[in-house]
């Protein structure tokens, strides 16, 4: 891994992170009850959020929308099918390191329906012929290997994150499209779309997060953290112990 790549990476899509809205925990799922065991340092967590937020407002949201408004929904459409195509395949990894075989076997049967019969990855059959996606990262499998969360960090650019994700961020971003395809320019002009990107994606959900939310920080931070739970445990996690940090880790 050369720390070229890694640093192109994390400035390209850490923005994007940072910037993105977090969607609010679902219907029934397990919200963090005492965020502040878990964010240990707000007072610096709140300052560079403002900061990402600042970054976003002036840079990212502005060029998110002209992109929105100039590329064709259905080019847009295919832009996610390549990007999410390479990402089912580094799920499937996860996937057979968290010791699911299964679901290690259907994400890798779903990226090789779509690579060959949906142009590389342009068009998505798979998902037309019930394959459907199963997000994983490292950070999940961490938590899946009994590795816990940690504090709560917002990191410049990055956005939020835990100790646990942070540390897996670089081996997650090292594996996506721009770092597997790209060299020189071609990887900054990649990760750059990929930012943008995900960015347009998230326009309708910031200003959503506007209308509801009194304190962003702490919309952001608990969604987050509910957010993370919920796909370490797979969507069924279980009540937290009153004497429990938020996202404890997953049993083995």
């Amino acid at each position: 891994m050369s720390l070229r790549t890694v640093a192109a990476c994390s400035l390209a899509a850490a923005l994007g992170a940072g910037c993105a809205t977090p969607p609010p925990p679902a219907a029934g799922s397990a919200t963090p009850r005492a965020a502040s065991k878990a964010d240990p340092w707000e007072g610096m967590n709140r300052r560079i959020f403002a900061f990402n937020e600042a970054v976003d407002e002036a840079v990212l949201k502005p060029v998110a929308t002209a992109y929105k408004a100039v590329m064709p929904e259905l080019a847009r459409q295919g832009v996610d099918n390549v990007l999410a195509n390479a990402g089912d395949a580094w799920a499937a990894v996860n996937h057979l390191l968290q010791g699911k075989p299964k679901a290690a076997a259907d994400t890798v049967i779903r990226v090789g329906t779509n690579t060959l019969f949906g142009l590389g990855g342009l068009l998505d059959p798979a998902s037309e012929m019930g394959l459907e996606r199963q997000n994983e990262d490292f950070g999940q499998t961490l938590g899946r290997w009994g590795v816990g969360p940690g504090p709560y960090l917002v990191l410049p650019f990055l956005g939020p994150r835990s100790l646990r994700d942070a540390l897996a961020y670089p081996l997650d971003k090292v594996t996506s499209l721009p770092s597997l395809v790209g060299e020189g320019s071609n990887l900054y002009t990649m990760t750059a779309l990929e930012l943008v990107h995900t960015r347009a994606g998230l326009l309708a959900a910031g200003s959503l997060l506007n209308q509801i939310a009194l304190d962003r920080y702490t919309f952001v931070r608990d969604a987050y953290l509910a957010r993370r739970r919920n796909d370490v445990y797979d969507g069924t996690p279980p009540e937290i112990p009153d004497n429990d940090p938020p996202d404890a880790p997953a049993p083995r």
